[in-house]
Protein backbone atom coordinates (compact mmCIF):
# COMPACT_ATOMS: atom_id res chain seq x y z
CA UNK A 1 0.00 0.00 0.00
CA UNK A 2 3.05 2.28 -0.15
CA UNK A 3 2.02 3.13 -3.71
CA UNK A 4 -1.30 4.46 -2.39
CA UNK A 5 0.42 6.72 0.11
CA UNK A 6 2.80 7.95 -2.59
CA UNK A 7 -0.16 8.70 -4.88
CA UNK A 8 -1.93 10.58 -2.10
CA UNK A 9 1.19 12.65 -1.44
CA UNK A 10 1.69 13.39 -5.13
CA UNK A 11 -1.92 14.51 -5.46
CA UNK A 12 -1.54 16.76 -2.44
CA UNK A 13 1.55 18.37 -3.93
CA UNK A 14 0.02 18.62 -7.40
CA UNK A 15 2.62 16.33 -8.95
CA UNK A 16 0.24 14.08 -10.88
CA UNK A 17 -0.42 15.56 -14.34
CA UNK A 18 -4.05 16.19 -15.20
CA UNK A 19 -5.33 15.95 -11.62
CA UNK A 20 -5.83 19.50 -10.43
CA UNK A 21 -6.08 20.03 -6.69
CA UNK A 22 -7.31 23.22 -5.06
CA UNK A 23 -5.82 24.21 -1.70
CA UNK A 24 -7.79 25.83 1.11
CA UNK A 25 -7.60 29.47 1.93
CA UNK A 26 -7.30 30.24 5.63
CA UNK A 27 -10.86 31.61 5.72
CA UNK A 28 -13.10 29.86 3.16
CA UNK A 29 -15.26 32.25 1.19
CA UNK A 30 -18.96 31.70 0.77
CA UNK A 31 -19.44 28.82 -1.64
CA UNK A 32 -20.71 29.64 -5.14
CA UNK A 33 -23.71 27.52 -6.01
CA UNK A 34 -22.04 26.08 -9.12
CA UNK A 35 -20.35 23.66 -6.71
CA UNK A 36 -23.69 21.89 -6.46
CA UNK A 37 -25.42 19.62 -8.94
CA UNK A 38 -29.13 19.97 -9.56
CA UNK A 39 -30.85 17.15 -7.69
CA UNK A 40 -34.30 17.54 -6.15
CA UNK A 41 -34.33 16.51 -2.51
CA UNK A 42 -37.49 14.47 -2.98
CA UNK A 43 -35.83 12.41 -5.73
CA UNK A 44 -33.44 10.67 -3.34
CA UNK A 45 -33.95 8.72 -0.13
CA UNK A 46 -30.40 7.60 0.77
CA UNK A 47 -30.31 4.25 2.53
CA UNK A 48 -27.55 1.70 2.99
CA UNK A 49 -26.66 -1.37 5.02
CA UNK A 50 -23.02 -2.27 4.44
CA UNK A 51 -19.88 -3.35 6.32
CA UNK A 52 -16.83 -1.51 7.56
CA UNK A 53 -13.24 -2.84 7.59
CA UNK A 54 -13.94 -4.82 10.76
CA UNK A 55 -16.95 -6.54 9.27
CA UNK A 56 -19.40 -4.56 11.40
CA UNK A 57 -22.76 -3.61 9.92
CA UNK A 58 -23.05 0.10 9.17
CA UNK A 59 -26.31 1.85 8.33
CA UNK A 60 -27.23 5.35 7.22
CA UNK A 61 -28.89 5.86 10.61
CA UNK A 62 -25.68 5.17 12.58
CA UNK A 63 -24.46 8.75 12.19
CA UNK A 64 -27.45 10.58 13.59
CA UNK A 65 -26.34 13.96 14.86
CA UNK A 66 -23.62 14.33 12.22
CA UNK A 67 -23.64 15.20 8.55
CA UNK A 68 -22.47 12.51 6.12
CA UNK A 69 -20.45 13.16 2.97
CA UNK A 70 -20.76 10.07 0.77
CA UNK A 71 -19.10 9.10 -2.49
CA UNK A 72 -18.92 5.89 -4.52
CA UNK A 73 -15.86 4.42 -6.23
CA UNK A 74 -13.28 1.62 -6.20
CA UNK A 75 -9.72 1.23 -5.00
CA UNK A 76 -8.14 0.63 -8.42
CA UNK A 77 -9.78 3.73 -9.92
CA UNK A 78 -7.03 5.68 -11.74
CA UNK A 79 -8.31 9.24 -11.50
CA UNK A 80 -11.69 10.40 -10.17
CA UNK A 81 -11.67 8.33 -6.97
CA UNK A 82 -8.23 9.32 -5.64
CA UNK A 83 -8.94 12.94 -6.54
CA UNK A 84 -12.25 12.76 -4.65
CA UNK A 85 -10.66 11.20 -1.57
CA UNK A 86 -7.97 13.85 -1.55
CA UNK A 87 -10.79 16.41 -1.71
CA UNK A 88 -12.36 14.63 1.30
CA UNK A 89 -9.14 15.17 3.24
CA UNK A 90 -8.99 18.83 2.27
CA UNK A 91 -12.65 19.33 3.15
CA UNK A 92 -12.14 17.77 6.59
CA UNK A 93 -9.03 19.87 7.18
CA UNK A 94 -10.86 22.98 6.04
CA UNK A 95 -13.67 22.40 8.53
CA UNK A 96 -11.20 22.56 11.40
CA UNK A 97 -12.75 21.50 14.70
CA UNK A 98 -16.14 21.20 13.04
CA UNK A 99 -14.85 18.17 11.12
CA UNK A 100 -16.05 16.10 14.08
CA UNK A 101 -19.58 16.95 12.95
CA UNK A 102 -19.05 15.27 9.56
CA UNK A 103 -18.53 11.62 8.65
CA UNK A 104 -16.81 11.09 5.29
CA UNK A 105 -17.78 7.79 3.64
CA UNK A 106 -16.36 5.98 0.60
CA UNK A 107 -18.56 3.12 -0.69
CA UNK A 108 -16.96 0.59 -3.01
CA UNK A 109 -18.79 -0.33 -6.22
CA UNK A 110 -16.31 -3.18 -6.76
CA UNK A 111 -16.96 -5.66 -3.91
CA UNK A 112 -15.49 -8.46 -6.02
CA UNK A 113 -11.99 -7.02 -5.67
CA UNK A 114 -12.19 -4.47 -2.86
CA UNK A 115 -11.71 -6.46 0.32
CA UNK A 116 -12.31 -4.88 3.72
CA UNK A 117 -8.57 -4.62 4.36
CA UNK A 118 -7.91 -3.04 0.95
CA UNK A 119 -10.60 -0.44 1.62
CA UNK A 120 -9.15 0.40 5.03
CA UNK A 121 -5.64 0.87 3.65
CA UNK A 122 -6.89 2.80 0.64
CA UNK A 123 -8.95 5.32 2.60
CA UNK A 124 -6.30 5.63 5.33
CA UNK A 125 -3.72 6.56 2.69
CA UNK A 126 -5.69 9.79 2.25
CA UNK A 127 -7.14 10.37 5.73
CA UNK A 128 -7.91 8.03 8.62
CA UNK A 129 -11.20 9.85 9.18
CA UNK A 130 -12.62 8.50 5.90
CA UNK A 131 -14.72 5.38 6.44
CA UNK A 132 -14.63 2.74 3.70
CA UNK A 133 -17.71 0.54 3.28
CA UNK A 134 -18.48 -2.48 1.15
CA UNK A 135 -21.20 -5.09 0.87
CA UNK A 136 -22.61 -7.96 -1.14
CA UNK A 137 -23.70 -7.23 -4.71
CA UNK A 138 -27.30 -7.21 -3.51
CA UNK A 139 -26.68 -4.74 -0.67
CA UNK A 140 -24.58 -2.56 -2.93
CA UNK A 141 -27.31 -2.49 -5.54
CA UNK A 142 -29.84 -1.44 -2.92
CA UNK A 143 -27.57 1.36 -1.68
CA UNK A 144 -26.71 2.73 -5.12
CA UNK A 145 -30.36 2.68 -6.14
CA UNK A 146 -31.31 4.85 -3.17
CA UNK A 147 -28.63 7.39 -4.17
CA UNK A 148 -29.48 7.09 -7.87
CA UNK A 149 -25.88 6.05 -8.57
CA UNK A 150 -25.04 4.04 -11.67
CA UNK A 151 -22.13 1.59 -11.89
CA UNK A 152 -21.05 -1.01 -14.43
CA UNK A 153 -18.17 -3.43 -14.91
CA UNK A 154 -16.28 -2.69 -18.13
CA UNK A 155 -13.93 -5.25 -19.73
CA UNK A 156 -11.88 -5.16 -22.91
CA UNK A 157 -12.82 -7.81 -25.51
CA UNK A 158 -10.96 -11.03 -24.75
CA UNK A 159 -9.77 -9.88 -21.31
CA UNK A 160 -9.62 -12.43 -18.50
CA UNK A 161 -12.48 -12.26 -15.95
CA UNK A 162 -10.40 -10.47 -13.33
CA UNK A 163 -9.22 -7.73 -15.67
CA UNK A 164 -11.78 -4.95 -15.79
CA UNK A 165 -12.56 -1.44 -14.63
CA UNK A 166 -15.69 0.11 -13.17
CA UNK A 167 -17.72 2.87 -14.80
CA UNK A 168 -19.66 4.74 -12.10
CA UNK A 169 -21.38 7.99 -11.21
CA UNK A 170 -19.14 10.62 -9.66
CA UNK A 171 -19.88 13.33 -7.12
CA UNK A 172 -20.37 13.68 -3.37
CA UNK A 173 -23.66 13.43 -1.52
CA UNK A 174 -24.19 15.43 1.65
CA UNK A 175 -26.72 13.97 4.09
CA UNK A 176 -28.29 15.79 7.01
CA UNK A 177 -27.96 14.95 10.70
CA UNK A 178 -31.02 12.71 10.35
CA UNK A 179 -29.89 11.05 7.12
CA UNK A 180 -31.85 13.09 4.58
CA UNK A 181 -30.33 14.17 1.28
CA UNK A 182 -29.21 17.81 1.31
CA UNK A 183 -26.86 18.53 -1.58
CA UNK A 184 -24.90 16.76 -4.30
CA UNK A 185 -21.53 18.32 -5.05
CA UNK A 186 -19.88 17.94 -8.44
CA UNK A 187 -16.62 16.00 -8.43
CA UNK A 188 -15.08 19.01 -10.17
CA UNK A 189 -16.03 21.43 -7.38
CA UNK A 190 -13.13 22.71 -5.33
CA UNK A 191 -12.77 21.55 -1.72
CA UNK A 192 -12.87 25.22 -0.70
CA UNK A 193 -16.32 25.63 -2.25
CA UNK A 194 -17.58 22.47 -0.63
CA UNK A 195 -16.23 23.21 2.84
CA UNK A 196 -17.72 26.72 2.75
CA UNK A 197 -21.13 25.31 1.85
CA UNK A 198 -20.93 22.63 4.55
CA UNK A 199 -20.03 25.27 7.14
CA UNK A 200 -23.12 27.23 6.08
CA UNK A 201 -25.32 24.19 6.58
CA UNK A 202 -23.70 23.31 9.89
CA UNK A 203 -24.37 26.83 11.19
CA UNK A 204 -28.05 26.40 10.36
CA UNK A 205 -28.40 22.95 11.96
CA UNK A 206 -28.58 23.11 15.75
CA UNK A 207 -29.12 19.36 16.10
CA UNK A 208 -25.51 18.45 15.24
CA UNK A 209 -23.72 16.52 17.97
CA UNK A 210 -20.16 15.13 17.78
CA UNK A 211 -19.95 11.43 18.57
CA UNK A 212 -17.17 8.91 18.90
CA UNK A 213 -15.92 7.66 15.55
CA UNK A 214 -15.60 4.09 14.45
Amino acid sequence: MQKLRTLALCLLLGLVPGLAVTSFAKSPAKAPRHAEETVMADQLMPRYLLQDHQGRAVMHSDFRGRLQLVTFGFTSCPDVCPTTLLAFKQILDGLGKKAELLQAIFISVDPERDTANMLREYTSAFDSRILGLRGSPELLQSATKSFNVRYEKVSEPGASPGVYTMDHSAGMFLLSSDGRFLVKFSHTASPQEISARILELMAADHSLTPKSRR
